[in-house]
């Protein structure tokens, strides 16, 4: 019998494990990475070059230069000090191409050169130097960014808002001496509007404004702009040069799509533009933070996942543009490759338009240019060699890209699909995964892992909760983007078709924002880590252990069983386990003051999981996480004792995912726009809000009080002294007196009007242990613990040495927030303990 025999396959074909593996492009030879060294070549020497003298970059520019040189003249290299050097850095002479690494070098030199020729021009012309003797000048610049509105801020009792940031590239510089200069000089511009946010609102890049103000280093040492102008915004924008027609086109189509989404409900209204077009102006710090607790901040603004959705509906996969059976719209209007690629060219160049040109949009559109450049010639495409092409492209073209976050973790997580994601779903159908959810996973799974050790670097915290709600988010993506950006394109001609479609683009845009808000508001939804570069290489070597003992996982199902299950209570944290755990809080607790800062957040006991909140703190975030750490659900009676914002700003954190039963606030209702944030706030949560008044008593659980302050006629201008000052007796537990912010006038009345007020247990001291305190009130309550809420290294010296000296000199046990962390009081009598976090005792009262 004679045994037939074949021709011997091609290679690729034995790479691709498959006999059509060269004819199905997702099954091609080994991955072309030929341009990834030139790319991270360039992308390195510009994040260097960035921070470096001009003549140490000339001279790193002029070595590569030298080297390239030598190696593609064929210089020898035997025994000289090169071939010496290339052996310190591990590298073999006889294993490296001398063409690759000319390349690597002349990229490397090209990158430093782009990043050299940008500081140059940052530091050439009388910006920087104005800057730096914060001189007050007149410019004219040309706009460069949209305006983007500043997170409130609490400075002290102020909360800050309101204000605008603005790129800008200024033009024309007046002094104050009358001197005019010519420039072209990148600056950051804060502009504070006033009554006429509206109109800064909608300034447009490419407009030409004239503006004053004071001119200022660049903040945290930015290296993009040559400074900052502070005060420039002051009153209604002057405009001097109308936008360029594309962008008036843009901001039309950006306007149409905010009309259109007016009536949706309040989360799908402020995503759905952030998703489609990169417009965050509606999205609410509470919803902001829930998208960074869950790592789906890539969602609240336009990613480069948007315009791969755009393309893929005209091309269909990309790996399928150049066959018979292609899919996409293209095929079905029988447009050929070339046309396609062209259309395809302006669809990227409008999006791009539209979207602005963030850091992740950049990467993709370079991404999608190099891609149909392709398709248009008929060449193979591999897109490991498009993303590296793509970021070598946009270091040289805007060498700051080579610093920025978000261009980073665009790139990590495009390579991740592109190289682990296929090996990790295909482990995973191995596994007996089924195909779309291995897919799923891996994409996911491989994002995070690349990712998260960026996001430790700047943000010290890791989110536990990202995998599972990136899989549950995509879900809603696509259909958002889509129904997006045709309600963007109708809003134009038909504004009832765009409200309609932009009333179905909301649902999935509600799912997107409600997994959010799920998975952050889950206990252990996010954990601190270092943060820093330290902090990032840690959580990498962390996650590469994870990786390599997940492959082993599987063998041993009962130790898969106990990590998932270890896993969940991590993230549930079931208050039973976590005070078992931790021992916060303590057993039996019936007073808690929360670590909020410098600011003013304290709880009282009324049952299982309910609780009377006494202040909200400055913060949102601290004040849910301490609610959420002492297991709170129900809060009958939040109780804010006056309207500054260090005790007020932390509302949405309270109302957080809690059933409020109505709002309680003093009579003076100043500062008046801290108590329209207040009234607007219950109002959007449907929580009514109450006036206390003076000798008020209420009783809920084991809790009862009475309103000792303010009178009926509190003075005017002064909201530390109205301060709702409250007497506290916990039935079988400890009386306390919470003073507020009271002030020495304000504590004497409080004593005239009260003489026979009693000695207390626990003692709220006013106003964060400010110097000014009236001794006679300490010395008629004689408290045995005086609790203190106080940030670290605040600007104001609190607590005062006299104060706490007062207190203990009464005989006051005195914690404070600042040193001891959150504090909570336990037992009564003799059994009286403050309990600091982290600690199963604490300081005694005798």
């Amino acid at each position: 019998m004679t045994r037939s025999t074949s021709p011997p396959r091609p290679a690729v074909h034995v790479a691709a494990g498959n006999p059509l593996g060269a004819s199905d492009p997702r099954q091609e030879g080994p991955t072309d990475l030929r341009l990834v060294p030139p790319a991270l070549a360039a992308w390195g020497a510009a994040a260097l070059a960035l921070g470096a003298e001009g003549s140490w970059t000339a001279a790193g520019v002029l070595v590569c230069l030298l080297a390239a040189g030598l190696t593609l003249t064929g210089v020898a290299v035997r025994g000289t000090a090169a071939r010496g050097a290339l052996r310190w850095v591990g590298v073999g002479w006889g294993r490296l191409n001398g063409v690759a690494l000319a390349a690597v070098l002349l990229c490397g030199a090209a990158g430093a050169a782009a990043a050299g020729l940008y500081g140059a021009d940052l530091r050439r012309g009388p910006v920087p130097g104005l800057a730096e003797r914060y001189a007050r000048v007149t410019v004219e610049v040309i706009v460069t960014s949209d305006p983007r509105p500043t997170r409130p801020r609490v400075f002290g009792d102020r909360m800050s808002g309101g204000a605008f940031l603005l790129e800008a590239e200024v033009t024309r510089v007046t002094a104050s001496d009358g001197a005019v200069t010519s420039a072209r000089t990148p600056v950051l511009v804060l502009a504070d509007p006033g009554a006429y946010a509206g109109r800064w609102r909608g300034v447009l890049p490419s407009t030409r404004l004239r503006l004053t103000g004071r001119l200022s280093p660049p903040p945290y040492g930015d290296d993009r702009y040559a400074a900052a102008l502070r005060g420039g915004g002051a009153g209604p924008p002057r405009v001097i040069g109308e936008p360029s027609v594309p962008q008036r086109v843009a901001g039309a189509l950006r306007a149409g799509l905010r009309e259109a989404t007016e009536g949706l409900p309040a989360d799908a209204r402020a995503l759905l533009p952030g998703l489609v077009v990169g417009d965050t102006s509606r999205i609410p710090p509470d919803l902001h933070d829930a998208f960074k607790a869950t790592d789906l901040s890539h969602l609240t603004a336009v990613s480069g996942s948007n315009l791969t959705i755009v393309l893929v509906l005209l091309i269909g996969p990309p790996g399928l543009a150049l066959r018979a059976e292609r899919r996409g719209l293209a095929p079905r209007l029988r447009i050929s490759l070339r046309s396609t690629a062209l259309l395809g060219g302006a669809l990227t160049l409008a999006f791009v338009i539209v979207c602005r040109p963030d850091p992740s949009v950049l990467r993709a559109a370079a991404c999608g240019c190099i891609t149909l450049l392709a398709i248009g010639t008929g060449r193979r495409r591999s897109l490991i060699p498009a993303l590296a092409g793509a970021v070598l492209f946009l270091v040289l073209y805007d060498p700051w890209l080579a610093r920025s976050y978000g261009f980073l973790l665009s790139v990590l997580a495009t390579g991740a699909l592109l190289t682990l994601g296929p090996r990790w779903s295909a482990t995973l159908r191995r596994r007996g995964v089924p195909p779309r959810l291995a897919e799923a996973l891996a994409a996911a799974g491989a994002a995070q892992a690349m990712c998260a050790p960026v996001v430790a670097v700047f943000a010290a915290r890791v989110s536990l909760v990202a995998i599972p709600c990136n899989l549950f988010a995509e879900l809603a993506v696509a259909p958002a983007t889509v129904l997006g950006f045709a309600a963007l394109a109708a809003a134009p001609l038909a504004m009832p078709v765009a409200e309609v479609l932009a009333r179905c683009a909301g649902w999935p845009a509600g799912w997107i924002a409600s997994v959010a808000r799920r998975g952050a508001a889950l206990p252990g939804a996010e954990a601190g880590w270092p943060g820093g570069w330290w902090g990032g290489l840690l959580l990498a070597a962390l996650t590469a252990l994870v990786v390599l003992a997940a492959r082993r996982v599987p063998r041993h199902p009962w130790t898969a069983a106990a990590c998932a299950v270890l896993l969940l209570l991590v993230i549930l944290r079931p208050p039973p386990l976590t005070r078992l755990v931790t021992g916060w809080p303590p057993p039996g607790w019936s007073f808690a003051m929360c670590d909020v800062g410098q600011g003013d957040s304290t709880v009282l006991a009324a049952g299982d999981g309910t609780a009377v909140v006494v202040d909200a703190g400055p913060d949102p975030l601290l004040a849910d996480r301490c609610l959420r750490d002492l297991g709170i659900t129900r809060v009958p009676l939040l109780l804010l004792t006056h309207l500054h914002a260090d005790h007020v700003a932390g509302l949405p954190g309270v109302l957080r995912g809690r059933a409020v039963g109505a709002i309680q606030t003093t009579r003076l209702q100043e500062p008046a726009d801290q108590g329209a944030f207040v009234r607007r706030t219950a109002a959007e949560a449907g929580v009514p809000v109450v006036r206390a008044g003076p000798g008020e008593r209420r009783r809920v659980g084991p809790l009862s009080w009475q309103v000792l302050w303010p009178r009926a006629d509190p003075v005017a201008g002064e909201p530390n002294d109205a301060s709702v000052t409250l007497f506290v007796r916990v039935r079988g537990g400890p009386t306390l007196l919470l003073l507020g912010d009271l002030e020495p006038p304000a504590q004497r009345g409080l004593l005239r009007d009260h003489p026979a007020l009693p000695p207390v247990d626990v003692l709220k001291v006013a106003h964060h242990g400010s110097p000014f305190q009236h001794p006679g009130l300490l010395r008629a309550v004689r408290p045995r613990l005086a609790l203190i809420s106080v940030g670290a290294e605040n600007l104001y010296g609190h607590p005062s040495p006299r104060t706490v000296g007062a207190l203990r000199a009464g005989g006051a046990a005195v914690l404070r927030t600042d040193t001891d962390g959150a504090i909570a009081v336990t037992g009564t009598g003799r059994g009286l303990r403050a309990v600091p976090r982290g600690a199963r005792d604490g300081p005694g009262a005798g």
